[in-house]
């Protein structure tokens, strides 16, 4: 079943577009280490999770994950509402406009698109669960480069939810490694039906 709740899980309303700030914070949107690779890589490691305590994180954590790629899609457009032409271009710009618009398209800060093959799903829950765990603080670091970068109240409150949503995800990726790791050490014993 999936419920969907038609708000922001933060809100955000920016009242000063900045095409500077739109240029970078794009990057946790469809950047490497953003809300939308995290999202799709945790949907996709759920399934060779080995506990159903794991599974349900991965699960949880990753439909977060798309309300912050929602968030972070509505900070760049509100970032970017009623520029003008001269500040498109003393931002630099020009090349995502000619190619998207004011449209919120998933790319990196440098302008390289979204590519599921920043992340990996490897299969095996503990190396999937050390890669989540440092894919959260990839992201938490990000964030707090991003808070460094701006001023604005407005765009640095939702960035600190963000980034302290990712401290929450790390410590809960980490309860999931000690489930996993309890059930893959746990002792197995077969017993052969003798007649």
């Amino acid at each position: 079943m999936w419920i969907y709740e038609k708000k922001l899980e933060f809100p955000i309303k920016i009242k000063n577009p900045d095409a500077r700030l739109a240029k970078i914070m794009i990057e946790q949107y469809g950047g490497p280490d953003g809300e939308i690779g995290a999202a799709l890589r945790y949907l996709s490691q759920k399934f060779s999770m080995v506990t159903p305590q794991a599974q349900a994180t991965l699960n949880d954590i990753a439909t977060e994950e798309l309300a912050h790629v929602e968030m972070m899609g509505t900070i760049v457009s509100q970032l970017t509402q009623g520029l003008t032409k001269d500040q498109l271009i003393a931002a630099g710009l020009e090349p995502y406009y000619v190619n998207h618009g004011l449209g919120v398209y998933p790319s990196a800060a440098s302008g390289v698109p979204f590519s599921a093959a920043a992340f990996q799903s490897k299969g095996d829950p503990i190396t999937d669960l050390y890669e989540d765990m440092a894919a959260e603080q990839k992201a938490r670091s990000t964030y707090e480069y991003l808070i460094d970068l701006t001023d604005d109240p407005d765009v640095l409150a939702p960035l600190r939810f963000l980034r302290e949503r990712e401290i929450v995800h790390f410590q809960r990726f980490g309860e999931a490694l000690e489930y996993a790791r309890d059930h893959l050490n746990q002792q197995r014993y077969f017993f052969m039906n003798r007649k």
